[in-house]
């Protein structure tokens, strides 16, 4: 029977070898192929990574011996042998995303068959450098008493999200001038790590929200795509040629340094427009307070003239920092996302692509704007895939080339 699997640009991973001392590699090619496509059969797996019957069937056994795979029925009435499915253990490995945002932190845990099984958010004025790795160390306790006995071995560890520069926009989101310094002199993994005695993997916020929305988009993946995500600053990310754009240091693609025309026309950046900062500006401005809370669950309603002026402003903002992410990069499409309620998204995503089509199309079409579907969680879900696939996958699906 031929396969019929959908071609996917994420999809070729490095081909296992059968050379001694590769071991480790071919495990992480067929754990990758499992997560990918759930369900392959040992013949699958073999066809798909290059490896023998018999080193793929041994390989499947050892991971199934150490809890990271398991088999499901039988499936008969096909052509040639009966086939075994293979999935993902759940209960192989388990990780903790976090992410430390502008106003709110969030703590979930995550488990190797990418299912989210419990999350704590807080909401805070700023993120204060002096208790925040107590009070996260605190939430994370809270899960890992909940996990069962023979469940806390198989917690691998934490990957944190959070902004690259805190000590740079601490005191423009209303914390005290001090938390500059504190932030500046900070490893935010080092304090988590010794907070929780847990391994701690940093991730920039933008990345790691991006890296989410990658694995959320259905087969065949885009690939070459730019990820937004409308918060107190504007997160961003790029996937090109099928790899998560990251520098040296794994930071992102900062489009939110995008230079577009503020409400007064003069030049300014995509994060002073098309952000919860911007709004929160505006409602200054109009004798009004940003509303506590998560924005999710804001009473819109009452925010208005001014949130519909904001969404329209925000919608101009980022239809040119698509359009110039466009000029250097041909993306297919641009994904917005953000930590507001879906129907404000929706209103958004109108406005973006309402400016998209004023402005000239010069020879290539524009590319198309589409929601994500990760919302605020998408950071903290993306530090925890990251730290997880970074442990026990491929490393040519940490890079994303074929």
């Amino acid at each position: 029977m031929e396969d019929q699997s959908p071609i996917d640009m994420f999809e070729p991973i490095s081909r296992g070898v059968a050379q001694a001392g590769v071991r480790i590699a071919n495990e992480r090619a067929v754990l990758t192929l499992v997560a990918i496509f759930p369900g392959l059969s040992n013949a699958d797996l073999a066809r798909r990574t290059g490896l023998g019957p018999q080193t793929t069937s041994r390989i499947v056994s050892d991971l199934e011996a150490r809890s990271m795979v398991m088999r499901g029925e039988v499936l008969r009435g096909r052509r040639g042998q009966p086939a075994t499915p293979i999935f993902l253990n759940p209960r192989g490995a388990y990780c903790i995303g976090v992410e430390i945002g502008w106003h709110h932190r969030e703590v979930l845990l995550y488990d190797l068959a990418g299912r989210t099984l419990a999350t704590l958010r807080s909401s805070y004025e700023y993120p204060d450098a002096t208790t925040i790795f107590a009070d996260i160390a605190a939430d994370i306790q809270i899960m890992r008493d909940a996990m069962a006995p023979q469940d806390h071995d198989r917690l691998v560890g934490i990957g944190l999200a959070t902004p690259t520069f805190i000590h740079g926009s601490i005191v423009r989101i209303g914390g005290p001038p001090e938390q500059v310094e504190l932030w500046r002199s900070t490893d935010a993994a080092a304090r988590l790590a010794s907070a929780t005695g847990l391994p701690t993997n940093w991730f920039n916020d933008g990345s790691a929200a991006c890296w989410a929305e990658i694995l959320a988009q259905p087969l065949p993946r885009p690939t070459t795509f730019a990820y937004f995500q409308v918060g107190t600053f504007v997160g961003a990310g790029i996937v090109m040629n099928g790899a998560l754009w990251e520098d040296p240091s794994g930071n992102a693609a900062d489009l939110g340094s995008v230079i577009v025309a503020g409400p007064d026309g003069a030049p300014t950046y995509a994060h002073m427009v098309a952000s919860l900062y911007a709004l929160d500006r505006r409602l200054i401005e109009a004798g009004m307070r940003r509303p506590p809370g998560f924005p999710q669950d804001w009473d819109w309603a009452a925010l208005e003239p001014v949130a519909s002026a904001w969404i329209d402003e925000a919608g101009r903002a980022l239809a040119t920092a698509v359009l110039s992410t466009r000029a250097m990069i041909d993306i297919e499409k641009a994904v917005i996302d953000g930590v507001i309620p879906r129907a404000i998204l929706t209103r958004l995503l109108e406005r973006t692509t309402h400016y998209l089509s004023q402005i000239p199309n010069l020879v290539r079409p524009r590319p198309r704007v589409e929601p994500g579907v990760q919302a605020s969680s998408a950071a903290a879900t993306g530090a925890a895939q990251l730290h997880l696939y970074r442990r026990y996958f491929s490393r040519s699906w940490h890079l994303l080339v074929t």
